[in-house]
Order: C-alpha cells, then structure tokens, then sequence
C-alpha cells in the first residue's frame, strides 16, 4: 500500500473519532439519556371525593413526599366505585411514575363482586404501603340507643327500618356491617355515598342515624354530636379506650385496611425504589405523623416486595370472604 493511502486511512480515522466526541454537542439532551426521574410533578391519585380522611392523609403525604422527590406530587381526586377510579386509572396510563394512585382494599374486593376493567395483581405494580383505616360504628347522640348491644336489639324489633351510611356497594364499610348483621341477625338498610365527607354531612344533618366508616367521625364523637357503638379492629383504638370492639361486644367480626401507594404494571424498578424511598420517608414527617394522629390511623409500612404479597393474599382471602356472603358476582 503506498504512503499516502496510509496517510489518508489514518486521517479518516482520526477524523471520524473526533465527529464522534463531538455528536454529543450537537444532540439535544434527549437524545443522550432517559431525563433524571423525576423531572417534572407526579400526580397521587386520591379515589374519594376532597374533604375526607382518606383525602387529607394522601395530600399531607404528597406534600411531605414532595421534599424528596424535588418536584410536587398533585393529589387529583377521582372519586367513585367504591375507591376504584385510581386503580382503572393505571391500565390507561403509561408506567413512567408521573401517575400513582391510593391503592384501598376495595381494589382487591370488588373484582370478585362485579367485573372491573382491572385485575389488582397483574396490572399494578405495589409500591408500597404507608398506614391503614380505623372503622368504627357511630350513630347520632339522639339515636335510641346506646351501645351496639342496643343498636342490635333495636334494629331486630325493627327490621330494615334502621338506615347506615357506608362509602359505597362493597367498599369495606359496607362489607364490614354486612358480615356484622349477618352474625348478629339483624336486617339494616344501608345507604351508600361517595365518601366520608358526604356521609359525615348526612349523619351530623340528621339524615341517617348511623353510619360506618373510618374515624373522620372521631371530632364529633369528642364534641358529644355523635356516639361510637364499637370500633372493627383486632384491639380497641387509643383514642377510645373505653369503646369496646365488635367482636368484645359478642360477635367475631375484625375488618382491618392496611392501603399505600400503586403504580401502572411494567414501572422500572428503579422508578419504584424512587417513589419507595419518597414515601417511606414521609413516615418520618412530623406533619405526616399529626395528620395520622387527627384521623386515628396508624403507620403500616410494608416494602414493595411484601406489599405485593400482600395484594396477592388479599386478593385471595377477599375472594372468600365475598362467596361466604353469597356477594360472588354470577358467571
């Protein structure tokens, strides 16, 4: 090969390594490397009306959550289906972590009663899990009754006359009082509203005289406007200690809601460890803490890989609990 051919190989060699330390420059930033997640704000999904409990815990979490992440997490209320609307959300939205969504119990129950668009295991991606409702039994000071005892005796005398308000066909205030009617042998009309703040202003305006559901009746029950008959959990609630359970009161009857936070099926796994590490630290926020404290709920933390055995297992048990009511939607 003559020099010059050498010389010219070598030039276009040397002149194609310099090109490609300078394409960079002349690329957009795009092109380079996926953004750093996350780049712009993340919608939380909030499946109840605003005003609620549920509605006030998941913004004081997005807020706290915010301070990590370094953009804001927006709480949209989607409310309705007995707190399915966030769930349904995540088939239509792409697995990014800009949209995540509360993830109640309802999800793991209502797919066994009726056919939803969503399978609660296969087309969610369980991030994780930050704390968990208190349900209780209130009814209006004035009601003709005292304690659940009462309240059951009351309502065999008068069958289906006595009206409770729940937050939707299916949700677990609603199933909880079924399966507590069922045992106590008891007939109660239940009146369904899209959540806590509709039935808060249906009890304390004198529309119905009892209602199930989580503790945004706590303030009224301090206040003396209304009375709590019995809590659903496995142990009495520290705020009323003197308020007996379901099952103290004489029937087996425990209904418990871990809930957290979920994504579209398909998140990157360094998305998830994102959106984990955000929200687990919100745990450590003393104003995420008060606000656990105003409405009486605990911490539940669960990693993603737990709480995605969880979901599996709720599933599973919810599927039970629904046939045993004889709730099983028809094939």
């Amino acid at each position: 090969m003559r020099k010059t051919d050498l010389s010219l190989n070598r030039r276009q060699v040397l002149g194609a390594a310099a090109a490609a330390v300078a394409m960079p420059a002349l690329l957009p930033a795009g092109a380079l490397a996926q953004d750093k997640y996350p780049s712009r704000p993340i919608t939380l999904i909030a499946p109840w009306p605003a005003g609620g409990s549920s509605d006030g815990v998941l913004r004081a979490l997005a807020q706290s959550a915010s301070k990590t992440l370094g953009v804001p997490a927006v709480v949209e209320n989607k409310p309705g289906v007995g707190g399915t609307l966030g769930a349904s959300a995540m088939l239509q939205v792409r697995p990014d972590g800009y949209t995540v969504t509360q993830l109640p119990l309802g999800i793991y129950r209502l797919p066994h009663m009726q056919t939803m668009p969503f399978d609660p295991v296969k087309d969610i991606t369980h991030i994780v899990c930050l704390t968990g409702y208190t349900f209780g039994i209130a009814c209006t000071a004035d009601a003709p009754f005292k304690t659940l005892k009462d309240m059951v005796a009351y309502a065999k005398a008068n069958p289906g006359k006595l009206e409770y308000g729940h937050t939707g066909t299916g949700t677990t205030p609603h199933l909880a009082i079924e399966e507590f009617s069922e045992k106590a042998g008891i007939q109660l009309n239940p009146i369904p509203y899209k959540g806590s703040a509709e039935i808060m202003q249906a009890i304390l305006g004198g529309h119905i005289r009892m209602m199930s559901g989580t503790t945004e009746f706590a303030p009224h029950v301090v206040s003396g406007k209304l009375r709590l008959l019995a809590t659903l959990g496995s142990q009495r609630n520290k705020a009323f200690p003197d308020v007996p359970t379901v099952k103290e009161s004489g029937w087996d009857t425990i209904t418990e809601s871990p809930f957290g936070i979920g994504g579209p099926k398909g998140m990157d796994p360094a998305v998830v460890k994102v959106l984990h590490d955000a929200f687990k630290a919100t745990l450590d926020d003393p104003e995420v803490k008060a606000t656990f404290d105003k409405f009486y709920q605990p911490t539940v933390y669960m990693n993603t890989a737990d709480y995605t055995a969880y979901a599996a297992r709720t599933f599973a048990a919810e599927k039970a609990t629904i046939e045993r009511l004889g709730l099983a939607k028809k094939s």
